[in-house]
């Protein structure tokens, strides 16, 4: 049960936490050094010097942050002496500016609404819309999103009505994250990508990172880990190279925290460290302490619970001071995840009902339906289920409330097992199918399009390849009738037949061409699609279901539940795997791992290893969706048709002259040994498929890819070794 409750609270919570990106403000110029040259080259004081000292104080933005308001300073004094209305309501934006990225939010607003008003009155349209975003973005940092949404909109107007598109893209920009942050995801990507749409028609590769970033954070918060890095890698890159340091501790922390959710901590470690340098360069507390937890989490992962503790008090410290409720709900929920982890019930419900109260007194509905959750399953493991029912019910309405799906699943999840251990096994039913329908809607109506896509594709594909092989059967008779007539019609005619000789030829040609184009992109996704099918057949999810059913029949529940789970999750992978032409090999060996182990869950008939070479970093090829599983499944079922002393499966990747091989290895009764065994109308499908798509995969990829199968009676041993030559291509970030 305590197992249970530990995979609950770990990757939500980091999640929560650690999701932190600035919305974008304008394009910063780095070059300080000519603007101050330049100022101290300017004597006289004019408006010139008013628009050069807000143009150092802008560009202090996210490099030196009292810099920027001392010049801003300098520039609200110059402008009011010179009645230079325009330079003067600039100098308030920066401070406002300065003041959101302090956190002193009402200071920010009261700077910000006294260059509102100079802006107005000079009719400077751009200006009221840059002051209407910066007083959005802090109802933004207050999490009241329907002010935020509105002062955004207010800003989007003007943008729109002068024709702005740089502003139109920021503002999206901005949009997106307030959706991301209500958990409106498919809004949040719409108008992020419409965002990124409008930079990359602009050319503008340094505007685009702020959509960029943002949009990586709604696929972080799915799950979508791959596609999430490479935004996060591609913006990495640029703040190495301009050095601005606000949002290098923003990048960094984000890449921190997908690469814990992976469980990949000793890769979230560094990024962490060098960030949290970054985050006290800026004096950014409420940055520091979310770096801290992190840390913390970090530590926590590799059971250095002292040491996590020591980062997580110093993290609440931190936001005791800063009045962040949402640094302390946070840091309240990492704390009692950690004694969870301790087994230490009593001191992990103390920290989770700390962590209700900050909810319910911050007034965040998502945070307070979470803390209810997270008390039931707590007295659910101290066994008080009158209690954890009446929480759980309180988190399920408001989660219901809302429309939180993934706390409406656990809800469920959590009353159908109250309700079996108070013997009402009708009511335990009937929670745990809502249970997986909320579970299930998270991923299968994408699923089921994709899949519906892929069939309606293919044949499609289908038809039109009859159609060109009719077409050129009919053009092969046409040509022929033409010879024949040819030699049957006057002189009088030649000219004629020639015209039509050359022009059925060129209209041959052009139709070989088109026909052999479509026929190449037909066969790769037909070999595609084979090999999906392959790999989750309707024979293959009838036998699980049989074998599930027979669980249940013998009332081996917790057996069947296990399975029943496992199932889903290897269901759950295939059908995320089959959505682009490549996946991670990482993604490829979690989807090989957990079939070989749903396929052994009943009665362990064998053993397996996946083994990978040191210094192979698996999240940087990208492979053929489903290539290797093909193999495995073979060796399952065909390997051991008897018994076998020891059987053993070993799927080893290693990476040699730029070769990336993988190779199934089983000490059955060897390939020879089996076709004894095979009807001899049966074909290997696997072999015959992969064979095929390797080939189209070669050229695509432009690395060879190959199979080879050869028995281990060659080399005095027992079994069947394949060898696999996977064409790939290194994540670009």
């Amino acid at each position: 049960m305590s197992k249970e409750i530990k995979t609950s609270n770990s990757a939500s919570i980091l999640l929560l936490f650690f999701l932190t990106l600035s919305t974008a403000v304008l394009s910063q110029n780095p070059k300080l050094d000519s603007l101050k040259t330049e100022l101290k080259t300017l004597s006289s004081k004019d408006t010139n010097k008013v628009k050069l000292l807000n143009d150092i104080s802008f560009a202090s933005y996210g490099y030196d942050l009292e810099q920027m308001k001392q010049f801003a300073d300098q520039a609200t004094a110059l402008g009011k002496d010179l009645d230079f209305i325009k330079g003067e309501a600039r100098s308030y934006y920066l401070k406002g500016l300065y003041y959101l990225r302090k956190r002193e939010l009402d200071s920010c607003r009261t700077q910000t609404a006294q260059g509102l008003v100079l802006h107005e009155q000079i009719d400077n349209y751009p200006g009221v819309s840059s002051c209407y975003y910066l007083i959005g973005q802090t109802y933004h940092a207050q999490e009241d999103y329907e002010n935020a949404i509105l002062f955004f909109n207010k800003a989007l107007e003007i943008y729109r009505t002068e024709n702005d598109e740089a502003g139109e893209a920021m503002i999206l920009s901005g949009m997106g994250y307030i959706f991301n942050d209500k958990g409106d995801f498919e809004e949040a990507e719409n108008v992020l990508k419409e965002s990124i749409a409008i930079y990359e028609s602009l050319n503008d590769n340094k505007g685009i990172l702020s959509p960029l970033n943002n949009l990586a954070l709604v696929y972080t918060q799915q799950d979508r880990h791959s596609e999430a890095l490479g935004c996060f890698q591609k913006s990495l890159t640029n703040y190495r190279e301009e050095g601005n340091k606000y949002s290098g501790a923003s990048i960094l922390m984000n890449m921190g925290l997908i690469y814990s959710t992976m469980d990949q901590n000793d890769k979230a470690l560094p990024y962490l460290l060098e960030g949290l340098v970054l985050a006290k360069e800026i004096e950014d507390e409420l940055l520091i302490s979310k770096y801290l937890v992190g840390i913390g989490y970090v530590h926590r992962y590799n059971k250095e619970y002292q040491k996590a503790l020591d980062y997580y008090n110093e993290a609440l410290a931190i936001c005791e001071r800063i009045n962040s409720n949402q640094g302390r709900y946070n840091c309240y929920q990492n704390i009692g995840g950690m004694y969870i982890d301790k087994e230490e019930f009593e001191l992990a419900l103390s920290y989770f009902k700390k962590a209700l109260e900050v909810s319910i007194e911050d007034s965040g509905k998502r945070g307070i339906a979470e803390s209810y959750t997270q008390l039931g399953l707590l007295y659910i493991e101290l066994g008080d289920y009158n209690k954890a029912l009446e929480n759980t019910l309180k988190g399920k309405e408001i989660a219901d409330e809302v429309s939180l799906l993934r706390t409406q699943a656990e809800t469920n999840r959590l009353l159908s097992l109250i309700y079996e251990q108070e013997g009402d096994f009708e009511s335990a039913l009937e929670r745990f199918k809502d249970h997986k329908t909320h579970s299930d809607s998270l991923f299968n109506k994408e699923s089921v399009e994709k899949i519906t896509s892929l069939e309606y594709e293919y044949k499609y594909q289908q038809e039109l390849d009859s159609a060109h092989i009719r077409e050129l059967s009919l053009t092969k008779s046409v040509k022929t009738t033409t010879l024949k007539l040819e030699k049957s019609q006057e002189k009088y005619l030649w000219s004629i037949i020639l015209s039509l000789i050359i022009a059925m030829v060129l209209g041959g040609f052009i139709v070989y061409l088109r026909f052999r184009n479509i026929k190449s992109k037909t066969q790769n996704i037909v070999m595609e699609q084979k090999l999906l099918r392959s790999q989750m057949t309707p024979h293959f999810i009838f036998n699980s279901l049989s074998v599930l059913q027979g669980m249940i029949l013998v009332k081996e529940e917790k057996k069947s539940i296990t399975y029943l789970s496992e199932f889903s999750k290897l269901l759950r992978i295939v059908l995320e795997n089959s959505r682009g032409k490549t996946v991670s090999l990482a993604q490829e060996l979690n989807a090989i791992e957990n079939y070989l182990a749903l396929q052994n869950l009943m009665d362990e008939t064998y053993q397996y290893q996946v083994n990978i070479d040191e210094g192979i970093d698996v999240t940087l090829f990208e492979i053929p969706a489903m290539l290797i599983q093909p193999f495995a499944e073979n060796s399952i079922e065909h390997a051991f048709p008897h018994e076998v002393d020891n059987p053993l499966i070993v799927i080893h990747i290693s990476f040699l002259n730029n070769r990336l091989i993988c190779t199934i290895t089983d000490n059955g009764i060897g390939i020879n040994s089996q076709k004894q065994f095979l009807r001899k109308d049966k074909k290997s499908l696997a072999t015959t498929i992969t064979s095929e798509r390797l080939k189209i995969l070669s050229k695509d990829f432009k690395i060879h890819g190959a199979v080879t199968i050869v028995d281990r009676q060659v080399h005095n041993e027992q079994g069947t070794v394949v060898t696999l030559e996977i064409p790939y291509k290194l994540y670009e970030y």
